[in-house]
């Protein structure tokens, strides 16, 4: 009776109310110790927690969302406005449902904690679901209840936990789900993320449709790349991007010392920290495209100003000066590029997982009968790249001035420094060419000029990604010029200003417009080139006069 009681309280439909009554007659006929009724009673405690018709109401202030945003995170520019937009739309329709977003990124870039800071913009609850290592589709959909030990899947218990039916719900590490024997557990999201289809979702456990139409799902990912189509489709995809330099500063100085010091009880009149230490421990301690290791970091320092402070000193200072003392030898040396310019040595540019690096290149040709040696943990895709380049270049050898029998006479050898670390993709196709024209031509590289794009069989320059973190890491290694695909120039928006101050992008459609850009002397055999009839007296004002 106390069932049907609280049963009849609940504000849901008639169907789940009859579907309760059932268990609860059930339950009636039942002796009181049965294993069944157990059972039974368990079902219906676990349906009652269901907080049907009850949500929180979303206080919605544009500007107010935007300084909270602000206020919690640096950057992410992006990402902030597309959250304003929804809050823009759940302000005009409170029913507004269909928008599950995806936030994609390197790890440490603050994906996880801007979506509690859209929870506290809206004043819903917020509830994470951790999906890394999942195989089992009864995690997300649940167990029958004639199983020993059943019990509803994630989801629902999500909901159960936050008390509401419209609490924003982070799936993080949608990316890492599995799957096996038991089932698919992306294919049980489906159903879940699908706004046409969540508004009945069945769950095994509770038996009866449950209207997920008002939670606001919200999914993170490290690599969309293996998220399965079918799931990729149902969601709306931003990227999040590696951290500048400049932005780690400003995380670390506004965010990350403060949480820090309040953490470890320090106050700012015990424990200090100079700007130029915390750009030494950005360059030289830390090499990741978010900022988790740097927290660490900080959070080792403010460790050494606790036990010096409880030591008897007054107050803990970090500079520049004694970082190296109290952090030990510097893990990481800035990359710099070569002051010289170099016959067969290029500036690439390589995308990796925390962030751009510069990737030289270096081609040899040797006496011999036309091998190609490629070395350096290169992929089959990068391999293929090179490949490209020597067809390429046999193609074109008397526009370059190159013995056309090089291929039979030369042993070309094509090394990428560092050959412990794998390198693959096909953005460094541009790069080897143009190292294999000045090996051939015997005319040297400009060190200032640093390029990426992939490479067609006739020359033409193709598009590239990544472009964002190949440009931080030119403009790190002092690359004054960087050579792009036309195709690219839409990306150039999102580089930051700091960078585009210093380093002069270069778009070409071509192999045959780089020669002039990047080789230190002109090549008088190439067509439509007028490099030729320019006299230029000094190095410096080469570069100044080829960039404009």
């Amino acid at each position: 009776e106390v069932y049907k009681e609280k049963v009849n309280a609940l504000s849901c439909s008639d169907e789940i109310k009859d579907k309760l009554f059932k268990e609860c007659n059930k339950l009636i006929k039942m002796p009181s110790g049965s294993h069944e009724g157990t059972v039974v009673r368990n079902y219906l405690d676990k349906c009652l927690e269901i907080p049907f018709g009850k949500c929180t109401k979303d206080t919605i202030n544009l500007s107010k969302a935007q300084k909270i945003l602000d206020k919690d995170h640096y950057g992410l520019k992006k990402v902030k406005e597309r959250i304003v937009d929804s809050l823009a739309v759940y302000k005009r329709n409170p029913d507004f449902s269909g928008q599950i977003i995806c936030l994609a990124g390197p790890p440490g870039v603050g994906k996880t904690s801007i979506v509690k800071s859209l929870a506290k913009s809206m004043n819903r609850k917020y509830v994470r679901i951790a999906l890394g290592g999942i195989h089992d589709e009864g995690e997300i959909r649940g167990h029958r209840k004639t199983y020993i030990g059943s019990m509803p899947g994630r989801i629902i218990e999500a909901v159960i936990k936050s008390g509401v039916m419209n609490p924003v719900i982070l799936l993080d590490e949608i990316d890492k789900v599995g799957n096996d024997y038991k089932g698919d557990p992306s294919s049980a999201l489906l159903e879940a993320l699908d706004p046409e289809q969540n508004s009945t979702f069945a769950d095994h456990y509770i038996e009866f449709p449950i209207d997920l139409s008002k939670v606001l799902f919200i999914t993170t990912a490290n690599d969309v790349s293996s998220i399965s189509a079918p799931l990729y489709d149902r969601m709306e995809v931003i990227e999040l991007n590696s951290y500048t330099a400049l932005e780690k500063f400003h995380i670390a100085k506004e965010h990350l010392v403060k949480k820090e010091m309040k953490k470890h009880n320090l106050n700012g009149r015990e424990f200090k920290i100079t700007d130029d230490a915390l750009n030494t421990l950005i360059e030289s301690y830390t090499r990741e495209a978010g900022v988790r290791k740097l927290e660490k970091m900080i959070a080792s320092l403010c460790r050494k100003a606790a036990v010096a402070l409880e030591s008897g000193e007054k107050s803990f200072k970090v500079t520049d000066d004694n970082i190296e003392d109290i952090l030990g030898k510097k893990k990481y040396s800035p990359e710099k590029i070569s002051s010289d310019n170099a016959v067969g040595t290029v500036n690439g540019l390589a995308w990796t997982s925390v962030g751009g690096t510069i990737l030289p290149i270096e081609i040899s040709a040797l006496e011999g009968t036309g091998k190609l040696e490629l070395t350096g943990n290169l992929g089959d895709v990068m391999k293929e790249s090179a490949k490209t380049a020597v067809s390429y270049v046999r193609s074109k050898s008397k526009e370059f001035g190159i013995d056309s029998d090089f291929y039979k006479t030369k042993d070309i050898h094509i090394h990428a420094p560092e050959g412990a670390i794998p390198k693959d993709g096909p953005s460094a196709g541009l790069a080897i060419t143009t190292a294999l024209v000045s090996e051939l031509t015997g005319i040297a590289i400009k060190s200032n000029v640093a390029m990426t794009g992939e490479i067609s069989l006739k020359g033409k320059a193709m598009e590239i990604g990544g472009l964002k973190e190949k440009s931080m890491a030119a403009y790190k290694a002092g690359c004054d010029t960087v050579i792009i695909p036309q195709d690219n120039i839409k990306d150039l928006d999102e580089i930051s200003d700091e960078v585009k101050s210093v380093v002069n992008f270069i778009a070409v459609a071509g192999f045959d417009e780089i020669i002039p850009i990047a080789l230190d002397e002109p090549l008088s055999k190439i067509k439509n080139t007028k490099m030729a009839d320019v006299v230029i007296p000094d190095k410096k004002a080469r570069t100044s006069v080829i960039t404009q």
